[in-house]
């Protein structure tokens, strides 16, 4: 849970220290609360939270300079069951 909500806020900081403003951020915006409410509840679910990466990954993934961050809070998510090909 740490690991998922350190990834998630060091996410959060960046996608707000991004002066560019683009269409999808506030999806990013929420679907990154939403990670950070699942594992803060103690028991995320993980479909719940695949879906959220995967929103997240199609509002800000065209966005090189959150690449770091994505990945990051995808490894994070990873941590609770693998990536579904896996």
């Amino acid at each position: 849970m740490t690991e998922l909500r350190s990834a998630v806020a060091r996410l959060r900081r960046q996608l707000a220290a991004l002066p560019a403003e683009f269409p999808d951020r506030g999806i990013a915006e929420e679907e990154l609360a939403a990670l950070d409410a699942a594992a803060a509840g103690g028991s995320p679910e993980i479909p719940g939270m695949r879906r959220s990466l995967l929103l997240i990954a199609g509002a800000i993934g065209s966005v090189s300079a959150l690449r770091r961050g994505l990945r990051e809070v995808r490894d994070a998510v990873d941590l609770f069951g693998g990536s579904p090909g896996r």
